[in-house]
């Protein structure tokens, strides 16, 4: 295989599917993986490298496929593992790749590894999951906190011990420590990359390794909303997790992993990084190739998205990073939909939503786009009785969950559950989804749809945005400019995030590009004259 091919994961565009919500094949209200097959040239018409396809194993669904029973199992909720063949061959029919979820960190308590783990101390996996004696009072072992509510731990009365779990206490947290849980969890990895799959996307990435002396976390000096999405209304923000994650044994399993996947040319990891200090983490997590190929942060999924905020995250990762690589995404389904995350005086704009796109797909690094995105689709408004989502109910009614990015995918204005399920969905659909309908924007050449294709089938043939390197040039309260350099060749990429018309003076002999689809950037003489919401891209000289 050429470099080339192997690298493809450098720059690709990642489209995250989450199958529940994606397309229902059998009427049953949950989407499957026979749904991403019949909508798979939809897909491919993005002009995106690979998809993301979010959990689909085995799976009581406390946490929605997030709680694994059976790594190697479909749950039959989602199809069969041949359904999962076919996707699989028919996405590189089509050119794209395939990455699946691990959810590494925790397994489902209804697992039989942890059902044989609580059945006693002395069993052959007694030491497969995170378990630790009450204090003399019979408290808790230590002070960590679950980032779903409550203590991270919870009692087991077989064992009269507490077990570790970072989320839902049905979550139980694998132990790292045990040889024999990394030797299991490779071959279960292995086992998804001989059907065929070209990598994996890894959930809570810094999460594996817990301090083996269980000591407590130090508070928070400074409250603030947190890594993976935590709000300051959460307690989880009130400490500082340098025990219960983010620990320097992460890194030899995170060789191990690598060393897994060099063996499958072509094949990469892209991790979740959820921690105090994600931009630092996500390069120590990728650099000196022999770890993870790439990682994202929460740092563009939360509510802050200021020219100044977007500038210090950019420079932040790059001074960190060194000969690591980065992996940007401004949505998935832990988050509120960023049409309405980063709308302008609580209006999604349609205008917006291009500028946010190119923004995106102009930074360095690769990129994960999650479903819906390329409709604009907002927020999905849903009332307290609606929810299914655990987080939500737990936090309601200051945080809602993320039930609200997770509704159904809107293929037919007019059809039944906008074409989403012949039967009642499990999450209902949003009305104000029905007029960005698959099916209405396919037909209108000028629609947020149709600009993402163009956008991004013009952006695979630049290597500059691709390949090149980056560097901050100007930002004020609405205008961000950044430098893109490959060889010779240097742009420049302007971006206006405020809701009234700016203007930049161009270097001398700046030549506009006047082929970007989607830009409506004017140029006179040395200014570029940029509407609200507009963008452009100028050729430097020398």
């Amino acid at each position: 295989m050429s470099e080339q091919l192997q690298n493809w994961w450098r720059g690709g565009v990642i489209y995250q599917v989450y199958p529940r919500s994606f397309f229902d094949s059998n009427g049953d209200g949950v989407g499957d993986l026979p749904g991403v097959l019949h909508k798979l040239d939809y897909i491919a018409s993005l002009n995106v490298d690979a998809i993301w396809l979010s959990p689909f194993f085995t799976s009581p669904m406390k946490d929605f496929g997030y709680d694994v029973a059976d790594y190697r199992g479909v749950d039959p909720l989602f199809g069969t593992l041949d359904d999962f063949v076919r996707l699989v061959e028919a996405c590189h029919e089509r050119g794209m790749r395939v990455l699946i979820d691990q959810v590494l960190n925790h397994s489902s308590d209804q697992h039989q590894w942890f059902v044989e783990s609580r059945s006693s101390r002395d069993n052959d996996k007694a030491d497969w999951y995170v378990w630790a004696d009450p204090k003399p009072d019979g408290t808790v072992p230590n002070n960590w906190l679950s980032v779903f509510g409550g203590p991270a731990w919870s009692w087991d009365s077989r064992r009269r011990q507490y077990y570790l779990h970072n989320f839902l206490s049905s979550q139980p947290d694998l132990n790292f420590h045990c040889a024999a849980v990394q030797d299991q969890l490779l071959d279960d990895m292995e086992f998804w990359l001989k059907l065929g799959v070209d990598g994996f996307r890894l959930d809570a990435a810094n999460f594996y390794f817990h301090d083996a002396e269980l000591r407590d976390n130090p508070p928070n000096t400074e409250i603030r909303e947190g890594s993976i999405g935590v709000r300051i209304d959460n307690p989880y923000a009130y400490q500082r997790h340098i025990y219960d994650k983010t620990r320097p044994e992460n890194m030899d399993f995170l060789r191990r992993l690598r060393a897994l996947l060099q063996r499958y040319p072509g094949a990469s990891s892209v991790a979740e990084i959820g921690c105090d200090e994600s931009l630092r983490t996500m390069a120590a997590y990728t650099s000196g190739g022999d770890t993870l190929h790439m990682a994202y942060s929460f740092d563009l999924l939360t509510e802050q998205c200021s020219p100044g905020y977007i500038r210090h995250t950019v420079e932040g990762i790059e001074r960190e990073l060194a000969d690591g690589w980065s992996c940007w995404s401004m949505g998935n389904h832990d988050v509120v939909r960023v049409m309405t995350r980063w709308a302008l005086n609580g209006r999604p704009d349609p205008e917006r939503g291009r500028l946010l796109m190119a923004l995106l797909l102009s930074l360095r690094g690769s990129v994960c786009m999650y479903q819906g995105e390329e409709l604009g689709l907002p927020e999905a408004e849903l009332r307290y009785e609606d929810l299914v989502d655990p987080y939500g109910i737990t936090f309601w009614p200051e945080f809602k969950g993320r039930d609200g990015c997770r509704t159904p995918m809107p293929w037919e204005s007019e059809a039944h559950h906008a074409g989403f399920t012949g039967s009642q969905p499990w999450l209902p659909v949003d009305d104000s989804h029905r007029s960005l309908s698959v099916a209405a924007q396919d037909a209108d050449p000028h629609s947020m749809l149709n600009c993402y294709r163009r956008f991004l089938g013009w952006r695979r043939e630049q290597r500059l945005l691709i390949e090149g390197d980056i560097h901050m040039v100007y930002h004020d309260d609405a205008l961000l400019v950044f430098e893109r350099r490959l060889g010779d060749e240097a742009w420049l990429c302007l971006f206006n995030l405020g809701d009234l018309s700016r203007s930049y003076e161009l270097p001398a002999q700046a030549v506009p590009l006047v082929d970007v689809p989607a830009s409506f950037a004017e140029y006179d003489g040395h200014w570029a004259r940029l509407p609200a919401h507009g963008f452009g891209y100028v050729r430097l000289a020398g």
